[in-house]
């Protein structure tokens, strides 16, 4: 394994989640105390920028500048540029959501995510942990409609669509003893459906990938791993047919998610099960943020 220099900006507390860079900060999640919270590289400085958040996990930026967030509670939100939140979708086929987690944008503006359910089956709806789309109304009116594109998974977490979204790739992420943790590709087919999955790496008894980003080099760089077996926990770099390339060990906690930022996206902020807020200067790579022409934070 190769280390890198880490450096702790906050933390530890409960879980944090959800980097999202905004051309200039770094928005991130504090999935317990429902809190979305932005760091300011320039003066170090980590602010609360929305409370109550229905227990905000993964974030986005759009290109228009707004803010989508997956909720553990059981949503999909959007915090447009003025800070108002709207709620996009809550249910599918009447059953309320299980804990959406993670997410991603296609050049459609649709948003693909993940809900599993890892916590608690209390009020539990739904009998299956799926990947969804949903698709904006052309008239703003919400709830956006629903797609379901996944009949094989447990406990999907964290997932990116290829540069030309013709694959989407899944961690397929149950913690169970004896369960399924895999790096999955998903073939997306014309009608936007997706095919038959390949496994590009199966983790086996540890714990698999939580959170990815995309490298500008079409390397995927992912968060895995913990102290309870496998080779601990760390950040690992795959080619995008599951070779893994290098993997870097994480200083103290279970990583959860990261993303590229500052200036020109050569950092790599890391968040973690213990809730911490890292960054890594020099990687030797570059970050491609999905969708890539966000607009810098002006709240």
């Amino acid at each position: 394994m190769s280390d890198w220099t880490w450096e702790m900006l906050a933390g530890p507390e409960s879980i944090t989640e959800g980097p999202a860079w905004d051309g200039s900060g770094l928005f991130y999640t504090s999935i317990f105390k429902s809190e979305i919270r932005r760091y300011d590289p320039a003066n170090g400085r980590i602010s609360v920028v929305y409370r109550d958040t229905n227990e905000s996990n993964g974030l986005l930026l759009g290109p228009e500048g707004s803010l989508y967030a997956c909720e553990h509670g059981g949503s999909v939100s959007r915090y447009d540029t003025a800070g108002k939140k709207t709620v996009l979708v809550t249910h599918f086929e009447g059953k309320r959501l299980n804990a959406p987690n993670d997410l991603v944008m296609d050049r459609a503006g649709r948003i693909w995510f993940t809900d599993p359910r890892y916590f608690s089956d209390e009020g539990r709806e739904l009998d299956h942990c799926s990947v969804y789309r949903i698709t904006p109304t052309k008239d703003g009116s919400t709830p956006w409609p629903i797609e379901r594109l996944t009949f094989d998974t447990t406990r999907p977490n964290g997932l990116l669509l290829s540069p030309d979204e013709k694959t989407l790739f899944v961690a397929q992420s149950d913690y169970l003893p004896g369960s399924i943790r895999q790096l999955r590709a998903y073939p997306v087919q014309d009608d936007g459906t997706l095919g038959e999955m390949t496994v590009l790496h199966d983790f086996g008894d540890a714990r698999g990938i939580d959170g990815m980003c995309w490298a500008t080099d079409g390397t995927i760089v992912a968060t895995c791993g913990w102290a309870k077996s496998g080779p601990g926990a760390r950040i690992a770099i795959f080619e995008t047919d599951g070779t893994v390339l290098v993997e870097h060990f994480v200083p103290d906690g279970e990583p959860t998610n990261c993303i590229y930022g500052g200036t020109n996206l050569t950092e790599l902020y890391v968040t973690t099960n213990q809730g911490h807020l890292y960054r890594v200067k020099n990687t030797g790579k570059t970050g491609l943020l999905q969708p890539p022409d966000v607009k810098p934070f002006t709240g």
